[in-house]
């Protein structure tokens, strides 16, 4: 389990964590597994910032070319290379929360409901067949996502609507996941 990756990320909107949040993290250091979270403001910082003052070390913060925002705990660093580097845009940014999908064997995400960066990474995690573990600020409650169809039962169709072009997978993949879980997700 030493090798398990848990992509975090949530919205800028997240700078507080609440108790409920905290406990799963706490999960997550208590197993030893290993974070890896972007270097955004909001949710990004403010999971950094927590385990930071728990003097967590399994941390590696994804940047993009190279520049760091945030990286609270002096962790090592992973910079990706954006397809267009002259445009700091929304695909910009999403270049590596796809690489963060892509190593990642699950995901917590911290979602307010509207934040299409987040919301984005969950469609990314169920459609690679990783169960993502979802925070609803919303709500103040947990949703594990392990396919589509119970991601789309928690999921406003609104919301999905506005990361319409990240969903053109649903038309091609519409089947829950094979894979077994048989670790209990933080």
């Amino acid at each position: 389990m030493n090798g398990t990756k848990v992509f975090i990320a949530g919205s800028r909107h997240f700078s507080k964590l609440g108790s409920d949040v905290k406990h799963r993290l706490d999960n997550i250091v208590e197993k030893g597994l290993t974070v890896i979270i972007g270097d955004a403001n909001g949710a990004d910082k403010a999971v950094q910032k927590y385990l930071s003052a728990k003097r967590y070390k399994k941390v590696t913060v994804y940047c993009v070319n190279g520049g760091c925002r945030n990286n609270v705990g002096n962790w090592p660093t992973r910079s990706i290379a954006p397809s267009n580097p002259q445009r700091k845009d929304f695909a910009y940014f999403a270049t590596k929360d796809r690489a963060m999908a892509e190593e990642a064997d699950y995901g917590l995400m911290l979602w307010d409901g509207q934040s299409r960066g987040t919301l984005t990474n969950i469609v990314d995690l169920v459609r690679r067949e990783k169960p993502v573990v979802v925070y609803i600020s919303t709500e103040r409650n947990f949703h594990i996502f392990t396919d589509f169809g119970t991601m789309l039962s928690k999921i406003h169709h609104e919301a999905l609507q506005r990361i319409g072009h990240d969903l053109q997978v649903l038309e091609t993949t519409t089947a829950p996941t094979r894979k077994s879980y048989n670790m209990s997700l933080f």
